[in-house]
Formats: C-alpha cells, sequence, structure tokens
C-alpha cells in the first residue's frame, strides 16, 4: 500500500502535469472552416445566417481518389448573396467534375476574424488538400497577395479580382498562378435600374450601397444608366430621376462599423425613394420593403448577387441580378485537374440567347412577384435592346462633379468602366470614402 506522502506527491505531479499540459496547447483554429461535400442544393433561403461554421474533422482531408478546391467566403455561406452565390458555383463545378469535392471557410474578413486572415485560411484549405484556392472578394487582396508568394505553384482564382488583367491597372505580371474571373453585373444592374425606374411612383429610386471602391462605383454607375435610359426613353419622362446613393462601409451589416442597413432602407422609404435598389450582400432591402407594404406602403426593392435573393420577400420584390460564378469557375478548375491550367482574366458575358442559362451566362437577372406584368414587358424589350448593342457607357457622359467623361458619340473601354472614377452627373452620394 502507499503511505499518505505517496499520495499526496502523487497528486501533486498529476496537477502539475495537468496545468503544463494546458499551457502547451495550441489555440484552436477558427471554426469558420468547414467542409463541403458534393452538393446539388443551395442553402436554404431560411437559415440562419451565422458567422461560425461546423469544423472539419481530419477525415474530411481530400482522398486520394478525389480532386478537391477551396473556397473562401468574405460572408456566410448563406448570406442570400454574394456568399452564397460563390458557395453555389463551386456546388456547381463540383457537380460537373466526377470525384470533386470542394472545402470552404465562410465570414473570412477582419471583423469577423479578426486574429486570421485569408492567406491563414488559405493554408488550411491547402493543407487539407485542396489543388485551387478561391478568393471571393476584392477585401481579400492582400491575402491573395500573401498566398500566391508563399505558394507560387498553387493555382488561384480571384473572384472579382484583376491582378491577371494585362491592361488592367493592378496588373502583377509576376503572379503567374494567379487567375480573375468577375460577370458583366454592369448589364445585370442596367436592368435592376430599369426595373425601379419602371416601377416607381415618386420618381425617386434609392441605392444601397456597400463600400467605395471601383467595383461598388461602376455598378452603381450602371443602375443609374439603366434607370435613367428606361425613365426617359421607355418612359417618357422629362423631369429628372432622383437617384441617391448611400454607402453603409462594408458588404453587409458590422454593428457599430458600419451603418445599418435596415436604417438606410428605412430611410430610404420614409423619404418617399419608393425603390431601393440592393448593392449588399444581405437582405435587408427586401426585407424593409416587405415590412413596409405590410403596413401599406407602396414600395419595393431589387435585391443582388443571388439567383433566389428575391425569395424571402417575391411580392416586395421586383427581381435579382446575379452571378453565375460556376460558368466561369468550371474551365478554369477542369484544367488544373487536366494539367493544361494557364493563367487568365475573365470578365464573363451575357448568354444573351438565355439570360438565366445556368451553363452558358455568366449574368442573369430573375424577375419576381413585384414586377408588374406590363413591367416584365417592358424590361424584357430593354433586353433586348441591350442584346441588340445598346450601349449606355457612351458619350455624352459626364462625371459627378461635372467633369467630361465621355464625349459625345464615344464609347466606354473596358478600363474606363472598371476603374469609374465618380459616380455619374445625376446622381448623388459620396463617390470616395471619407
Amino acid at each position: 500500500m502507499f503511505h499518505k506522502r505517496s499520495w499526496l506527491l502523487v497528486s501533486v505531479l498529476l496537477v502539475l502535469a495537468l496545468a503544463l499540459a494546458a499551457c502547451g496547447t495550441p489555440t484552436a483554429a477558427p471554426t469558420t472552416a468547414a467542409t463541403e461535400a458534393a452538393a446539388t442544393q443551395a442553402p436554404a433561403a431560411t437559415e440562419a445566417a451565422t458567422s461560425v461554421a461546423t469544423e472539419a474533422a481530419a477525415s474530411e482531408n481530400c482522398k486520394p481518389d478525389e480532386f478537391c478546391f477551396g473556397i473562401l467566403l468574405v460572408g456566410p455561406y448563406n448570406d442570400n448573396g454574394w456568399s452564397t452565390a460563390t458557395y453555389v458555383g463551386a456546388q456547381y463545378v463540383a457537380s460537373k467534375m466526377p470525384n470533386t469535392r470542394f472545402f470552404y471557410a465562410d465570414n473570412v474578413n477582419t471583423s469577423s476574424n479578426p486574429n486570421t486572415t485569408a492567406a491563414q485560411f488559405a493554408e488550411q484549405l491547402l493543407a487539407r488538400g485542396a489543388k485551387v484556392i478561391i478568393f471571393n472578394s476584392d477585401d481579400m487582396k492582400d491575402g491573395v497577395t500573401e498566398f500566391t508568394a508563399a505558394h507560387p505553384d498553387v493555382p488561384v482564382i480571384w473572384a472579382s479580382g484583376d491582378f491577371a488583367w494585362k491592361d488592367g491597372q493592378r496588373y502583377q505580371a509576376d503572379m503567374t498562378s494567379e487567375s480573375d474571373i468577375m460577370g458583366r453585373m454592369e448589364y445585370g444592374k442596367m436592368m435592376a435600374g430599369c426595373a425601379a425606374a419602371l416601377t416607381t411612383k415618386t420618381g425617386k429610386i434609392g441605392f444601397l450601397g456597400p463600400l467605395i471602391n471601383d467595383e461598388t462605383r461602376r455598378f452603381a454607375d450602371s443602375a443609374y444608366l439603366g434607370a435613367n435610359y428606361c425613365w426617359t426613353k421607355v418612359l417618357g419622362k422629362t423631369t429628372p430621376l432622383d437617384f441617391k446613393v448611400t454607402w453603409i462601409g462594408m458588404w453587409f451589416n458590422i454593428p457599430g462599423v458600419t451603418l445599418d442597413p435596415t436604417q438606410v432602407a428605412d430611410d430610404f422609404f420614409n423619404n418617399d425613394y419608393d425603390v431601393v435598389i440592393s448593392g449588399i450582400d444581405s437582405t435587408e432591402a427586401v426585407t424593409e420593403a416587405k415590412k413596409y407594404r405590410d403596413n401599406g406602403k407602396d414600395v419595393y426593392a431589387v435585391q443582388y448577387d443571388y439567383e433566389k435573393a428575391c425569395d424571402v420577400a417575391p411580392d416586395a420584390c421586383l427581381g435579382a441580378p446575379y452571378f453565375n460564378w460556376g460558368v466561369m469557375m468550371l474551365p478554369i478548375i477542369q484544367s488544373v485537374k487536366d494539367g493544361t491550367y494557364q493563367r487568365q482574366f475573365v470578365w464573363g458575358n451575357v448568354d444573351w440567347k438565355d439570360i438565366n442559362n445556368p451553363d452558358t451566362s455568366a449574368v442573369g437577372f430573375k424577375k419576381s412577384a413585384g414586377l408588374s406584368a406590363d413591367n416584365a414587358t417592358k424590361l424584357d424589350a430593354f433586353i433586348a435592346e441591350l442584346a441588340g448593342g445598346l450601349n449606355l457607357w457612351k458619350g455624352p457622359l459626364n462625371l459627378q462633379d461635372g467633369t467630361q467623361y465621355l464625349a459625345d458619340g464615344v464609347a466606354a473601354t473596358d478600363q474606363q468602366i472598371w476603374y469609374a472614377p465618380q459616380l455619374l452627373e445625376g446622381m448623388t452620394g459620396d463617390s470616395v470614402s471619407k
């Protein structure tokens, strides 16, 4: 038998061992990294958005007989907006390529995960066997740069990026493993603007914008161009359209950091802006439109990013311009699997034969129940004009400060559209961050 002192000694040693073990345990990895088996269904629209997804078990690493890729999402995978659309694009790729799976990490932003960079999240997916890493936000520029420098032989796809564009302002010649994809959403925003102009009874349209950069400026400008054309040319109105842009400061609401998009939408509706076009990744615009409609006010919203974004309130929604990311992702990822990958810059176009074809059109427009039959017909006619060559990015166009941007009859170059420096004359709102 042990003596009492022996038991005491063992007890002390056991406590010390436990204490030392606790001090030596590495900090657990952020729990936003998750895994996705190849699936065919989009996230349910009714799922609550969450900033924490389930951490994948080690058994979920890529298997020897599989091809795997990874995707980083700036917001929740089920935001019914930008991140959902890119997530669905990854699902599309996995459904088209045999024995293919993807891993994802969502909420890859400094507010949700201040201690983990996009490059570090990418490292996690790479360690699990991903052969391609997709960064889904312009905000991930630094992560793309850092990860590509550390892994120059790993193919990277940057959604909304321009590092691979030889004629672009941010071209990086040495980043040979990096490719960029982006849909020509300028057309989708023109459709959104047209639907809004056809519907408004007050002649006042609000644009609920995210942060201010080249991408968001050109999309807001495109929405205005579509709205102004349908207001003046289709409806024959002579009174100037009131088109106001309010930026919240990020792609989605971050309490205490951004403006509250719910409050911004309410401010529009309370000041007779009866249609709000959403440029953010979440659904506050249409959610608030439904609330006001339920209280007897005749207002509407236009959603953004995701084909099913209007499903949360169809009667309050005119429609949604959306991305088919899978159309652009698939050829690049397939080429990596086939061993034929080459760097490219893809600015995916609309399939004008069928703008909602998920296999051919990089951008589409899904009408919703809020759009009247008559206005749907007018919108279709406008879309047909775009398909026939109507170019709204053509002079005379001035910038917001009155500077001439395009002389009469001069069409904008791709660079002038992509890097639009200001909002256009006729719009109100900030052109640059204050």
